[in-house]
C-alpha cells in the first residue's frame, strides 16, 4: 500500500490515495467532525478515539495523548525527531505493512505529524471494523469456534514477527462475521521471523483477569503452554 504524503508548512500528513484524493489537517481533529454531527460514537481511551462518518466511509479517529507522570508535563506533545519517527507515521506504516500482508488490522487512512518548534502533536485515522466487540465483552461466552479462531489469529501475528506493545483485551476485537482483529499498534515493532509470544500473552492474560475474566486468562496461558 503506497502512501501519499502532503506537506503544509510544518505539518505533514500521510494518507491512502486509494481512499481519498483530498487531504485536510482538519480531518485529523475530532472537533471538525463533532461540529458537523458526524461523530457516530465516542470510543474513549487515552486518545479519546471517536467513530466518525466520513465521505469515504466509516472510520476511527484517534489523537495521541500521554499517560501517567509524563502527562503532567505535556498532555499531547512529543519531542520532534523527524516526521518519519513520529508516532502517527510509525503506526500508519506498521498498519499498512500488516494490512498488505493480509493480517486482520484496521486499514490505515490518514496520519498527521503537526510540528511546532521542538515538539509535535499527532493523529491517526483508520477504517472502522464493523460490528466489533472487544475480547473483554465476549470472553465469558466464546464458542469453541471463536476461541480456536482467536488462538489462530494471535499465532499469525506472532509468527509474522509482530511485537505488540499493548496487547490487552480491549485491543482484541471480534467483528460481526466472527473474525478477530488487533488494534492499537502505537509503539509496535516488526521483527524478522517469529517472535516469542510469552510477554504479550501474559499481558493479555493480566488484562482479562483485571476485567473479571480470569477463567479466559488461564485458558489463554494453557493454549500457549505457559505456566501461571
Amino acid at each position: 500500500m503506497a502512501a501519499g504524503q502532503f506537506q503544509a508548512g510544518s505539518t505533514s500528513i500521510l494518507y491512502d490515495p486509494d481512499w481519498t484524493a483530498a487531504v485536510s489537517l482538519e480531518w485529523l481533529h475530532p472537533e471538525f467532525w463533532r461540529l458537523r454531527g458526524a461523530v457516530v460514537r465516542e470510543l474513549g481511551g487515552r486518545g479519546q478515539a471517536v467513530a466518525i462518518d466520513t465521505p469515504g466511509g466509516s472510520a476511527v479517529l484517534r489523537r495521541y495523548f500521554r499517560g501517567g507522570q509524563a502527562a503532567r508535563l505535556s498532555r499531547d506533545r512529543y519531542l520532534f525527531s523527524g516526521y518519519a519517527r513520529s508516532r502517527g507515521f510509525h503506526e500508519y506504516r506498521v498498519l499498512a505493512r500488516l494490512h498488505a500482508d493480509g493480517l486482520p488490522v484496521p486499514r490505515p487512512l490518514m496520519a498527521s505529524c503537526e510540528r511546532r518548534g521542538l515538539t509535535y502533536r499527532a493523529g491517526l485515522m483508520t477504517g472502522l471494523i464493523d460490528g466489533a466487540e472487544t475480547l473483554v465483552d465476549r470472553a465469558a461466552d466464546l464458542s469453541e469456534r471463536n476461541w480456536g479462531s482467536l488462538i489462530t489469529t494471535l499465532r499469525r501475528f506472532f509468527e509474522a514477527g509482530v511485537v505488540h506493545a499493548d496487547l490487552n483485551a480491549a485491543n482484541v476485537l471480534l467483528d460481526g462475521d466472527g473474525c478477530w482483529h488487533l488494534i492499537d499498534f502505537d509503539r509496535a515493532r516488526l521483527r524478522r521471523g517469529p517472535v516469542h509470544p510469552a510477554p504479550m500473552v501474559r499481558r493479555l492474560r493480566r488484562s482479562l483477569v483485571k476485567n473479571g475474566r480470569a477463567e479466559a486468562g488461564e485458558r489463554l496461558l494453557r493454549e500457549f503452554d505457559l505456566g501461571a
